[in-house]
């Protein structure tokens, strides 16, 4: 990193960032919406958690919030390389420094940690002040597609934003740690918002597997609101008994349905 804005100024890095992030976004969210929502949506009908597909006009809203979002998280990554340069963080360079085994390690904590963040800073959004100027955007897409990964108000992208300079002060990571947890975060908030169950039937019976959170738990939190603030993992709805009361009912009926009996439309009317 310290090279690359070495050779193209922060104004380069900025524009790189920015075109890194709409790749991977368009990339992600792309794929899982034209996969699953076109291609195979007829073998997949039984899946679809809640509604029928979304209006066009509800996709471009997505997008246009989606676009702003990542000018936002591009700001970011220029902050966070200036914190660099004043020696506030603890990012390195070398993976040597620290060996590989942490470099997997930090990878964990920087998960666990976000998950944490979002947790608190989510629940916090919910709030009745801070609701309808912060989170409501984002709220407007009761039935999201994979696009609604990043459709947020902008005040809510820079709190959203806010886990990696955070990250780099109390945490020693590498770029490619930092490349590894954005993959990874990109590709569970477009699966969280698919609206299609994929994960398994008795995914959830599993006293390893249910402690990650699955596509009908997010779908209810744009449902229902007061429920399921998790994002990763259901670690802090559970400790906090904010789980919707019928999350394992509805997952259990979605993923148990018969292919050759339902429609999408019925589809629409048979989740709790």
């Amino acid at each position: 990193m310290t090279e690359l804005v070495q050779k193209i100024g922060y104004e380069g890095y900025y524009v790189f960032s920015l075109v890194t992030l709409w790749v991977r976004y368009l990339f992600m969210a792309g794929l899982a919406y034209f996969f699953v929502w076109y291609v195979f949506k007829d073998k997949l009908k039984h899946r679809i958690i809640q509604s029928r597909l979304p209006e066009k006009e509800k996709i471009f809203y997505e997008l246009k919030y989606s676009a702003l979002t990542l000018f936002i998280f591009a700001a970011s990554g220029i902050l966070v390389y200036w914190m660099k340069e004043q020696g506030w963080t603890l990012l390195y360079d070398k993976v040597s420094d620290y060996g590989v085994a942490y470099m997997v390690f930090s990878i964990v904590a920087l998960i666990l940690l976000h998950d944490t963040y979002f947790y608190w800073t989510h629940r916090l959004m919910h709030h009745p002040l801070l609701f309808k100027a912060m989170h409501l955007t984002h709220h407007r897409s009761t039935n999201p597609s994979p696009w609604a990964a990043f459709s947020f108000h902008p005040y809510e992208a820079v709190v959203e934003a806010g886990i990696v300079p955070l990250a780099a002060l109390i945490l020693p990571m590498h770029s490619i740690a930092l490349l590894v947890f954005f993959f990874y975060s990109n590709f569970l908030n477009v699966l969280g918002h698919l609206s299609f169950e994929l994960f398994p039937k008795g995914f959830l019976d599993n006293k390893f597997l249910r402690w990650h959170n699955t596509t009908t738990h997010h779908n209810m939190h744009h449902r229902y609101f007061n429920c399921n603030y998790g994002l990763y993992f259901n670690i802090w709805d559970r400790l906090m008994g904010t789980n919707h009361p019928k999350y394992l009912e509805t997952f259990r009926e979605v993923t148990n349905r018969d292919p050759e009996e339902v429609s999408i439309t019925e589809a629409n009317t048979q989740s709790a």
